[in-house]
C-alpha cells in the first residue's frame, strides 16, 4: 500500500509541489515578520529563530495529520477502500501504511522549507540538535491521532465530512494554545535559555500516547462497523 502511494507521488508533480508550497510560503511570510520584529523587540532579537522554528514545527503537526487523512481519502476517491477491506490487508496494517505515508508527505513538505530558512534567514531548525527528533516525533504522533479521528468521522458520516481533514488542526488551534504547548515551550527553552526541558518532552509523550490510543481504537472500531454494514463499498465520489 505504501508503494502504491509512493508511485502515485512519483508520477504526480502537482502533488509534490503542493506539499512543498504551503510550508515554504508560511516560512517566508513568518521570516519577514521575524526580521521586522527583530528591530522592534528585544525578545525576538535575542532568538531570531523562535518564530521561524515554531512555524516549521507547526507544519510538522499539520502535514502529519493531513498526510494521514489525505492518503486515506485518496483510497476513498479512487473507490479502492472496498477492495482493501476484502484483501488480506489488516486494519492495523492499513493504519501503519497511512502513518508511513504521513511521514513521507511531511518530510517532502517540511524539509525544503527548512532548507530555505537557512538560505534566506540563516535560521536552522536543525540547530535544536537531538531534541528536534523528539519534537518531530511528538508532533507527528499528535497529527496521526487527529488524522485517525478525522478518518473515523468520515467512515461514520461519509465524504460530507472530508473538509474536516483540512479544518481539524485549525479548529483546535485556538483552544490548544498551540504555540505554547509542551513541544513549543521546549523549543523556546533550547533557543533562548540553552536548556533541554526533559519534563516537557515526557509530558508531551505521555499525552500523545493517550491521544493515539484513543484515536486508534476509535478508527479501528469505525472501520469494523463500516465493514459490517457494507459502508466501505458505498463511500466514494
Amino acid at each position: 500500500m505504501v508503494l502504491r502511494h509512493a508511485y502515485l507521488l512519483r508520477t504526480s508533480w502537482p502533488r509534490i509541489f503542493e506539499m512543498m508550497y504551503w510550508p515554504t510560503i508560511q516560512m517566508v511570510l513568518w521570516g519577514f515578520f521575524t526580521l521586522f520584529l527583530a528591530t522592534k523587540s528585544s525578545y525576538i532579537a535575542q532568538a531570531t529563530g523562535v518564530l521561524i522554528s515554531a512555524v516549521l514545527l507547526w507544519d510538522v503537526l499539520f502535514r502529519g495529520q493531513l498526510g494521514f487523512s489525505l492518503s486515506f481519502l485518496e483510497e476513498i476517491w479512487s473507490r479502492n477502500l472496498g477492495n482493501l477491506s476484502v484483501s488480506p490487508l489488516k486494519p492495523a496494517e492499513l493504519m501503519a501504511a497511512l502513518m508511513t505515508m504521513s511521514v513521507i508527505r511531511t518530510l517532502i513538505g517540511v524539509l525544503p522549507a527548512a532548507g530555505l530558512a537557512i538560505v534566506f534567514y540563516e535560521v536552522s531548525v536543525f540547530e535544536l540538535g537531538l531534541p528536534l527528533l523528539a519534537f518531530f516525533t511528538n508532533l507527528l504522533v499528535m497529527g496521526w491521532a487527529i488524522g485517525m479521528l478525522v478518518c473515523a468521522l468520515i467512515l461514520r458520516v461519509g465524504l460530507g465530512a472530508e473538509s474536516v481533514a483540512w479544518l481539524a488542526i485549525f479548529l483546535i488551534a485556538p483552544v490548544s494554545a498551540i504555540y505554547y504547548a509542551a513541544v513549543f515551550e521546549g523549543m523556546r527553552a533550547i533557543l533562548i535559555d540553552g536548556v533541554v526541558r526533559g519534563d516537557l518532552l515526557l509530558r508531551a509523550a505521555l499525552l500523545n500516547l493517550l491521544y493515539l490510543t484513543i484515536a486508534a481504537a476509535t478508527f479501528l472500531y469505525s472501520f469494523q462497523v463500516a465493514r459490517r454494514r457494507g459502508l466501505l463499498l458505498q463511500i466514494g465520489e
